[in-house]
């Protein structure tokens, strides 16, 4: 990259992160002005931390009210908090702000966030519209999360899934006993861990449900989950209903989960549609946006 064209990035991320800056500047700004002590939880350098800033970082963590004026959680997250800033205060002495990965990462970290907040608002917006009604139907439609819940007591088999190809996984799970499998992996020197678990019937699709409900006694069935990859046997199936104030509560969350994956493919289709790509990459995103399944 040549410095002309760096210069250009670089002066488009400072102004990208003014929001940032003006924050940095309203602390000092509150320190000039001595905030009061009340608001100020800690001090690191010339750097403050506020009430408002561990509130938030309690939200991010998904700390209940209730449990914020716990010592060890406050400990914990406050903790946490100061070694961030500390560990800013050196990288700025360091002027690692300066260097050219260092800025991208920043402006990509800020269009997260900002991104994030655009498909929060929106599915806030629409989420106060979910009705009882909306409620009763998400029930009544998904019986396997709800009125037919089931918990499966299994013994499973976990790894890495990039460890390992679609075609061992293929083999492996035609096994019959864990054993088997657990030997083969440890011959391929493949990490992996063998305990008791549970799987619910809401964390699966109905197609499984009903494989693993039709088993025999010596199925072995495998499972994606995240980065991980799980084989199991079945060893016991308890009705587990949910119902009640528990049960509206999943289903609003899956509303408004549903609503979010929803809100992400309009936005999806509103970008690639605004977007205007140039050189190679005009017949790169042309020939992908024609695969079979591709939105248009």
């Amino acid at each position: 990259m040549s410095t002309s064209i760096f210069g250009q990035v670089r002066r488009g991320i400072i102004v990208s992160l003014c929001g940032c800056a003006l924050l940095g500047c309203s602390k000092k700004v509150e320190e000039k002005t001595e905030a009061p002590k009340s608001q100020v939880v800690a001090r690191i350098g010339d750097e403050v931390i506020t009430n408002q800033e561990l509130d938030n970082e309690f939200r991010l963590a998904n700390i209940p009210v209730d449990k914020r004026k716990d010592p060890a959680t406050v400990k914990q997250i406050l903790g946490d908090l100061v070694m961030r800033k500390y560990l800013v205060g050196q990288a700025l002495k360091a002027k690692l702000d300066r260097e050219p990965t260092v800025l991208l990462d920043m402006l990509r970290a800020r269009e997260l966030v900002l991104a994030n907040a655009v498909g929060t608002r929106e599915v806030i917006k629409k989420s106060s519209a979910i009705s009882k009604s909306d409620i009763d139907s998400y029930i009544a439609s998904h019986p396997l999360k709800f009125a037919n819940r089931q918990t499966i007591s299994v013994e499973e088999i976990v790894f890495p899934i990039g460890a390992i190809s679609q075609a061992l996984v293929d083999a492996t799970k035609d096994m019959k006993m864990l054993d088997e499998v657990d030997q083969k992996l440890t011959a391929m020197g493949i990490v992996h861990g063998r305990s008791m678990g549970a799987l619910n019937s809401a964390d699966v699709s109905p197609e499984f449900f009903n494989l693993i409900q039709a088993k025999k006694a010596d199925d072995i069935f495998f499972l994606r989950t995240g980065p991980n990859g799980v084989f199991f046997k079945v060893k016991a199936i308890e009705s587990r209903p949910l119902e009640g104030e528990e049960a509206v509560n999943m289903a609003r969350q899956s509303l408004r989960a549903e609503l979010l994956k929803s809100e992400s493919s309009m936005m999806g289709v509103a970008a690639n549609l605004e977007a205007k790509y140039e050189g190679d990459f005009a017949n790169i995103m042309k020939q992908e946006s024609a695969q079979p399944g591709a939105q248009k």
